[in-house]
């Protein structure tokens, strides 16, 4: 079972987003090549946790002191607009029912009751983290300001929690044949309905999720 890495849960502001686990504190000396940022882990059958079995990652950090991530394929029980409500916001255009981004997931078990957005880089946040060029992480309750407005970025994905490792806890994970890695796909973040993230995830390794067996290695 994943333990995962403990980060600070101190009381913020009301309604307010969280800031970021903070990694800064060590320096990176990680070869690049060697980074996961940017890729999707995907849960192996040994994954038995009930956290994290079945589910596809999606690694926003990774480097010497630890990994960060998100849960893309599990959603909870509340839509965008539900949560805009319990913060006080209200939407101010209306819904696409059918969009992916609908519903919030939720995103891990570390700081599960604060907010974690991914989305494509458009606008300006206070607490923004680029992943790529095509990929940030946004923390701050401005964003989701920005989304009652009908200003939010184009393509988002809002989470609950976020997923945490410690040093060397997910390389050991993935070393045990706990995850598989591939280097994530946005249309697989942003636009493939939830139900259908984790086998098109196994497709980019050119895996048949019927041919899985908790025996294969990580690519």
């Amino acid at each position: 079972m994943p333990k995962q890495r403990k980060t600070s849960n101190s009381p913020s502001d009301p309604g307010s987003l969280p800031e970021f686990p903070d990694f800064s504190s060590s320096s990176d000396d990680r070869p690049a090549g060697l980074s996961l940022a940017d890729h999707f882990l995907i849960a192996m059958p040994a994954m038995q946790d009930p956290v994290f079995g079945g589910t596809v990652v999606y690694l926003c950090e990774h480097n010497t002191s630890g990994a960060l991530g998100v849960i893309i394929n599990k959603p909870t029980d509340m839509t965008v607009e539900n949560l805009l409500s319990r913060i006080d916001l209200k939407l101010e255009i209306a819904p696409e029912p059918s969009a992916p981004h609908d519903m919030v997931l939720y995103g891990g078990p570390v700081q599960s009751d604060r907010g974690f957005v991914l989305h494509v880089p458009q606008g300006v946040f206070s607490s923004t983290m680029a992943v790529t060029e095509t990929v940030a992480m946004t923390t701050s309750k401005d964003i989701l300001e920005a989304v009652a407005r009908g200003e939010g970025p184009d393509q988002m994905l809002v989470s609950l929690g976020c997923a945490g490792w410690g040093a060397g806890q997910l390389e050991d994970e993935i070393a045990r044949n706990g995850w598989l890695t591939v280097r994530a796909d946005s249309t697989i973040l942003f636009d493939l309905p939830l139900e259908k993230r984790f086998t098109a995830a196994l497709k980019l390794l050119g895996i048949d999720p019927l041919m899985l067996s908790a025996e294969a290695g990580h690519a």
